[in-house]
């Protein structure tokens, strides 16, 4: 029979596998609006739409939702831990600031590298529901291997200098945007798992939906004031699925971050997500040997963290 341990470890991998195909999803879709931001907003959108229709037809859901409303009012929960919302919608923000100029590699190992990291240090503090977890020498090591992975399969290509035309140090300053974004997304986890211990997980991830959806109203209006609405809207239904994909990845996430904490969520979400994109390259016909050793280090990594975590409890 599973544990609790490794029935995280293998919901932690089915969130990285939703986290790839949302990617492949909104990027096709935002290829076809022209406008990565708007693509994100408008999946933010499906999933939140799908959310209100959810808690308007079921009476446990809303009993979950006033015991968050209550957890605010006696201190349960502090109102900043409903921001987790933010950092999704910053994170989506910095692809579209960043990846035009600096490209996919420097960005998802910037992003990865600030996760993981920034993982040690929440499940330190013990933001999560999981409790505090020190940091120990393996913890460290699995972290370090889970961003070499990335970075092996990501093609290990270093931001080229000058990548602004006529600003030569900007570049550096852009990997610094999907770093923090994913040290945001570390934090994003653990507060949603807090959310979600009161009021259930389908209460955090409404809560998420909802204020990332208004910050990324905000930020898609400064587009849309420069650029004006995109002339027509892609009619293909699979292009609208990431939203609803979202709310399932978002509200596993919520119940999984309690079981095994925010570095090996991190780590078996990565690993999940290299080996969901090594099975689609494979159906295209696409099947490389790095990316196999990538998937495969990410995988020695969550090994390794796994045993660290067990030895710690």
């Amino acid at each position: 029979m599973v544990g609790r341990g490794g029935l995280g470890l293998i919901f932690g991998f089915c969130i990285g596998a939703g986290v790839a195909v949302q990617g492949r999803i909104n990027g096709a879709l935002g290829a076809e609006l022209g406008d990565g931001v708007a693509a994100a907003t408008i999946s933010f959108g499906t999933g939140l739409l799908v959310l209100l229709i959810a808690f308007a037809a079921s009476p446990a859901l809303r009993a979950g939702l006033g015991r968050v409303r209550t957890g605010v009012a006696d201190g349960t929960l502090r109102p900043w831990q409903l921001l987790g919302g933010l950092c999704g919608a910053f994170f989506v923000a910095s692809q579209g600031l960043t990846i035009a100029a600096i490209g996919v590699t420097a960005f998802t190992v910037a992003a990865v590298a600030g996760q993981l990291l920034s993982s040690l240090i929440v499940d330190r503090l013990g933001i999560a529901p999981a409790g505090r977890t020190p940091v120990t020498g393996w913890r460290v090591v699995a972290a370090v291997l889970g961003i070499a992975g990335v970075f092996l399969s990501a093609g290990g290509h270093s931001v080229p200098a000058g990548a602004v035309t006529g600003v030569p140090d900007l570049p550096l300053l852009l990997i610094a945007l999907p770093a923090l974004a994913g040290v945001g997304l570390a934090w994003q986890q653990a507060v949603n798992g807090r959310v979600g211990a009161v009021g259930g997980p389908f209460s955090a991830t409404l809560v998420n939906f909802v204020v990332g959806l208004v910050a990324l109203c905000a930020f898609d209006l400064v587009t849309l004031l420069r650029t004006g609405l995109p002339t027509a809207f892609p009619t293909a239904p699979w292009l609208y699925l990431g939203g609803l994909i979202g709310v399932a990845f978002i509200a596993l996430a919520a119940v999984t971050v309690g079981l095994i904490g925010v570095l090996l969520l991190g780590l078996t979400s990565v690993a999940g997500q290299l080996v969901t994109a090594l099975l689609l390259d494979t159906i295209d016909g696409k099947l490389s040997t790095t990316a196999v050793l990538s998937c495969a280090i990410v995988l020695a990594a969550v090994a390794v963290a796994a045993r660290a975590s067990a030895a710690t409890t």
